[in-house]
């Protein structure tokens, strides 16, 4: 059987931190779907199909990525794409503690399993937020994202 991971998040921009958890659920799974969640209360700074298009073009060359969009429980859209494993970054004892708390409530609703994957040190700083505040000043994030994403739309 494939094992399929799903690695969710609102990716709102997907940044060298998603990258690096990805490249390490790489290593484990036949397959990474990246799956961009939208929440009806919060307004992004890329729209969905903004953030697949940028998610889409730094993995154009790797088959084992898919992106998909979706709204909804995240072990919901999983189960659709054939997850067998949530995969979670994690890049503090915050993180940890709030994932696990997820974790538990997905393994009650009978969700994939839960795997964390911890981040590496050098990328811990990273953040979508700080990302899109720089983005709001106009600021140079190059250091931040994958190289070639596109940050502007026509």
């Amino acid at each position: 059987m494939k094992r399929i991971g799903f690695f969710a998040g609102s990716f709102d921009p997907f940044t060298l931190g998603h990258a690096d958890i990805v490249a390490r659920a790489l290593k484990i799974f036949d397959e990474v779907v990246i799956g961009i969640g939208t929440h009806p209360t919060k307004k992004p700074f890329f729209t969905s199909e903004q953030r697949a298009l940028q998610i889409e073009t730094v993995y154009a060359q790797e088959p084992r990525v898919r992106v998909v969009s979706y709204s909804g429980m995240t072990i919901e859209a999983a189960k659709q794409c054939g997850a067998q494993f949530l995969i979670r970054g994690v890049r503090s004892t915050s993180d940890f503690e709030y994932e696990q708390s997820i974790s538990q409530i997905n393994d009650h609703l009978q969700g994939p399993m839960t795997v964390l994957l911890f981040g590496a040190q050098g990328l811990l700083h990273i953040s979508s937020s700080m990302v899109r505040e720089l983005l709001s000043w106009n600021l140079d994030v190059s250091d931040y994202v994958p190289s070639g994403m596109p940050l502007t739309f026509d």
